[in-house]
């Protein structure tokens, strides 16, 4: 009984320094607004540590300061915000490990598929991009990054590429990054703040997500947030899911393998349905997701094995509400099915969170 009344004024003299906004480390933040969840090892790798006054000036191995982290990001898995144009097309492939980035770059030159323009003939634009898309084989990795419910069967074989993510930005104090800006309107202020040239590619990554960032919601279907530090994470699953008793969870990799290859499926478990929260790890100058909330959703856990012994549990989130998404988005192009008519599945990579509310 001691033991419980001890821990129980622990908690609350933690929940009085939360709510006065004192200073607190973004873990003890977790710990007293999420009690229950354990936090994963992908946010708790990349925690400021006690000896870090300026986590973002520290150098890595070439004593070189890295002004963006880049990892595959989440911008695959959000691509129905978008129509499937050639240029999207070729910054997919160059993540799909499957060429050289130099053939990635150069294989589909030959065809310009400007962005959707009220002028362009539309017979054109679709004829177009499906000499585009038809270049992709079935078993393309590209097309695996989206699949349909019925595709997560035991003893199935996919193809798909790593879910391993190399973007290793680390998480920032609340009170630190809010001091910096965040906005379109203030990006020569964000620029100089990280010493980025803005003719650089960094400075081009940066544009790019502050842009996805403030795209509008889809009313009535999507809450969306750009959370740039844990707290703010927290804080919008907590409002979004109505309860503290919450499961976060990620893909596990079992290996290093880089390459795409063929996985086979030995058991498929739903781990909820309804509302998810996903967030996604975007390319910045630190840990920035976005989290979103986008209409009733399947959550699975796929447990697979690689051709080369790779082991994988990997996330798979199944949209079920579909009517919303951009008609002429990737997912609808390879899997060829319209918005609304079937739900949408895709794998997400390990350091994407699927938080969910807890059995």
């Amino acid at each position: 009984m001691k033991l419980q009344l001890r821990y129980s004024l622990t908690i609350f003299l933690l929940a009085l320094l939360a709510s006065t906004h004192a200073a607190i480390s973004p873990e003890v933040y977790w710990k007293v607004k999420l009690p229950n969840t354990q936090i994963p090892k992908v946010i708790k790798d990349f925690l400021p540590q006690s000896d870090d006054v300026v986590p973002e000036l520290k150098q890595d191995n070439n004593n070189i300061q890295k002004k963006v982290y880049y990892g595959l990001s989440g911008y695959i898995a959000i691509s129905w915000h978008d129509a499937a144009t050639e240029e999207y097309l070729r910054e997919m492939e160059l993540h799909s490990n499957t060429d050289t980035k130099e053939k990635a770059a150069t294989k589909y030159d030959r065809r310009v598929l400007k962005k959707e323009n009220p002028s362009m003939n539309c017979d054109t634009n679709k004829n177009e991009l499906r000499q585009v898309t038809d270049d992709l084989k079935d078993d393309h990795p590209l097309k695996q990054y989206f699949l349909l419910e019925e595709d997560l069967e035991k003893g199935k074989a996919i193809s798909f590429p790593s879910l391993l993510n190399k973007n290793e930005a680390p998480f920032l104090p609340r009170q630190f990054v809010e001091s910096i800006p965040f906005s379109m309107k203030k990006i020569s202020e964000i620029l100089n703040h990280f010493s980025i040239d803005s003719g650089s590619k960094d400075a081009q990554a940066i544009v790019k997500t502050i842009k996805l960032c403030e795209e509008p919601e889809v009313k009535h279907k999507e809450k969306k947030i750009c959370a740039t530090s844990l707290e703010s994470m927290v804080d919008f699953s907590l409002s979004m899911l109505g309860t503290n008793n919450i499961l976060a969870i990620t893909s596990e990799v079992e290996g290093e393998t880089q390459k795409s290859q063929r996985y086979t499926i030995e058991e498929v478990e739903q781990i909820a349905d309804g509302d998810n929260m996903v967030c996604h790890k975007l390319n910045y100058a630190y840990a920035l997701h976005y989290c979103h909330v986008g209409g009733s959703t399947k959550t699975f856990m796929v447990s697979m094995v690689g051709d080369d012994g790779t082991k994988v549990k990997a996330l798979s989130v199944c949209h079920k509400d579909t009517s919303f998404w951009n008609p002429k988005a990737f997912p609808f192009v390879f899997l060829k099915v319209k918005p609304g008519t079937t739900p949408i599945c895709h794998f997400l990579q390990d350091d994407q969170i699927v938080f969910v509310p807890s059995k």
